[in-house]
């Protein structure tokens, strides 16, 4: 079976929740590592989804130790959604405005 791995990173805005998960991991980058089996018998390559992992960075007394949490595509797709969602209703809220400069 051929495999392949994949890692992209994301970015949280705001502290957030991956699916049912209470644990609430802060604002940052986050990588993101994708694995993919080769599919079998087609005329094309093709690869199919196995697992998708979100790599979380100790903090505290924890610092330097890092742990794979295996998460779905949909968890991620939607905790990224709320953070975006969450990033345009404070940029066009008044309070997340800076004052305008007096230009008398």
């Amino acid at each position: 079976m051929n495999m392949r791995s994949t890692s992209s990173t994301v970015t949280f805005l705001k502290p957030f929740t991956l699916g049912r998960d209470p644990d609430e991991l802060p604002a940052g980058d986050y990588e993101v590592v994708v694995e993919e089996e080769l599919l079998q018998g087609l005329s094309f390559e093709a690869y199919r989804r196995t697992a998708t992992y979100l790599m979380v960075r100790g903090r505290g007394s924890h610092a330097g130790r890092a742990q794979l949490r295996t998460i779905s595509e949909k968890d991620l797709n939607e905790a990224l959604r709320r953070d975006a969602a969450t990033f345009e209703t404070n940029k066009n809220s008044d309070a997340a405005l800076s004052p305008q400069e007096d230009r008398t």
